[in-house]
């Protein structure tokens, strides 16, 4: 059978281009060695399960060591009943042990036990059953929460000082978040995660990474060793920069490309077939993007985000350090600082998202913005915009959860909705920039029958109570960024949201200025 590239469940060689899972934790086996207690955290679908099933399979082949992995979602369903959570979390080992195990080294009748200790007293009978020392890798540990999270998490704490005759003598807990955001998923206090764990015996945490610029080359020249089709150098780093290495994202433009736009094997994949399977990942809304987005409105996430879409500062403290720490954990912010948005191709579909909730009511028909030529009416555009700010904008903006971007999200939800018509918006935002840069690209015919691409680009910038006239300001960035793309005029837009702005159809008006070296600029003020 062909191996294809994988979105969707653990990888297997046979079937699937990977890179190669014991690279993936390649600290894992030592510490099974040293007897530890630890901790593999990751966001989803970045190969957890993939490493820790290869890492179970290479520890019993050794010879030496019993080890299992085996999920907990199961008992997700359990809630705060821990008596079913056990009862599901027994089941579950039981089966995978039959399934993936010597018959030497299966659990033996799990002994009667009263409810909050099945776990510790099953897994103690296994220990002393078991030929070899014993090493489990709980999976999706954090599918449990409340009561069933503690009461698993202090049994295996109970368990601990008796291994490994009498007590599984290694244990891994893999899930999104690491050990410090146990407490807040087994009911304790999150505004306090540094108060004692329910799990301190950790004697490491494993963060799962994503592909480095070189893995992604070597997941793509698999394929290409397998069906002679050619990935070209700028189709890489294409997919590199869109994605960072995030391994779902990197499969699944491959796999788009490969078998949904069916490039046939005969053709190398460039860099415009990366483009068209990023669109297509962002309109489809994957699973993957969906259980993303699904976490946009929890408050923890929205502190994090709220200031980098809007450009301005972060309220900091531990607080802060903690939300930011759990979106890291979750994906969606890059690992290192400054904070920002994991990857170009999360920061369009969480703006997309978010100014979703406007697009159904913007009426505005995309081709009526076409000239005659095929380039955008980027005039009409900001004068339809400002008839449509004066009539609805503010209503809509002030049901939006985040507020302090909710002006621009309109205008991001109205550009959406004509752009719609064949063109792309590629956004730059982040902490302390003060503004949100867009850039349109609209293809089109040139006079001569060639293809061209008309490029307008915007700045969005918003005045706040007690602050100074951003204009200069704005005038300034915008200069600079115009610098940066070659072009000769721009657009401004500047939200003023101060109490003394006054009546919207009286500040909602279009002026013309100059940048600081004389580049034209429509300001649009609302």
């Amino acid at each position: 059978m062909a191996r294809r590239f994988n979105t969707a469940g653990p990888c297997r060689p046979d079937l699937h281009y990977m890179i190669p899972a014991e690279r993936r934790l390649p600290e894992a086996p030592g510490l099974v060695e040293q007897g530890a207690y630890f901790v593999v955290h990751a966001p989803r679908q970045t190969g957890k399960t993939t490493a820790l099933r290869a890492l179970a399979d290479q520890l019993t082949a050794s010879g030496r060591w019993a080890a299992l992995h085996f999920s907990c979602e199961a008992g997700e369903a359990a809630g705060d009943d821990y008596g079913a959570a056990e009862r599901i979390l027994l089941s579950s080992i039981r089966a995978r042990a039959e399934l993936t195990l010597p018959p030497a080294l299966h659990p033996p009748a799990f002994p009667d036990a009263p409810e909050g200790n099945r776990i510790e007293i099953a897994l103690r009978a296994w220990a002393r059953a078991c030929p070899r020392p014993l090493a489990l890798l709980f999976d999706e540990i954090d599918a449990l929460r409340g009561q069933s999270l503690l009461s698993v998490l202090r049994q295996l704490r109970a368990g601990f000082p008796d291994r490994p005759a009498d007590f599984p003598a290694a244990v891994a807990l893999c899930g999104l978040r690491d050990v410090r955001e146990y407490k807040a998923a087994s009911g304790g206090d999150p505004g306090r995660l540094g108060t004692a764990s329910p799990f301190n015996i950790k004697l490491k945490s494993l963060k799962l990474g994503d592909f480095d610029p070189d893995e992604v080359r070597e997941l793509y020249a698999q394929h290409t060793a397998d069906t002679g089709q050619l990935f070209t150098e700028e189709a890489v780093e294409r997919a590199i920069a869109l994605t960072a290495g995030q391994p779902w994202l990197v499969n699944a433009l491959a796999r788009e490309i490969v078998e949904e736009l069916a490039v046939p094997a005969s053709e190398p994949i460039t860099a415009a077939h990366v483009e068209t399977a990023k669109e297509r990942l962002i309109l489809a809304r994957a699973t993957h993007l969906d259980s993303l987005v699904a976490r946009l409105h929890e408050p923890r996430v929205r502190r994090v985000l709220e200031p980098i879409l809007s450009g301005t500062l972060a309220i900091v403290g531990d607080a802060y350090q903690d939300d930011l720490q759990y979106a890291r954990d979750l994906g969606l912010i890059a690992p290192d600082n400054p904070a920002r948005i994991a990857n170009p191709i999360y920061r369009e579909v969480i703006a997309r998202v978010l100014a979703g909730d406007v697009e159904p009511v913007i009426l505005a028909e995309p081709r009526s913005f076409v000239l005659p030529d095929g380039q955008l009416d980027v005039a009409r555009l900001l004068r339809e915009f400002a008839a449509f700010w004066r009539e609805h904008g503010e209503a809509l903006s002030g049901n939006l959860g985040y507020h302090e971007v909710a002006p621009q999200l309109v205008l991001m939800a109205f550009l959406q909705r004509v752009v719609n018509g064949g063109g792309l918006i590629e956004r730059e935002y982040g902490l302390g920039r003060g503004r949100i840069d867009l850039l349109v690209r609209w293809p089109y015919r040139a006079p001569d029958g060639s293809r061209a691409v008309q490029r307008a680009a915007l700045e969005l910038k918003v005045w706040r109570e007690g602050e100074n006239d951003p204009t200069p300001k704005g005038l300034a960035q915008l200069d600079a960024y115009l610098a940066q793309l070659g072009l000769d005029e721009g657009v401004l837009v500047l939200f003023d949201r101060r109490g003394a702005a006054g009546d919207v159809d009286a500040r909602t008006r279009i002026e013309e200025a100059r940048t600081p070296s004389g580049r034209r600029v429509t300001l649009l003020r609302a």
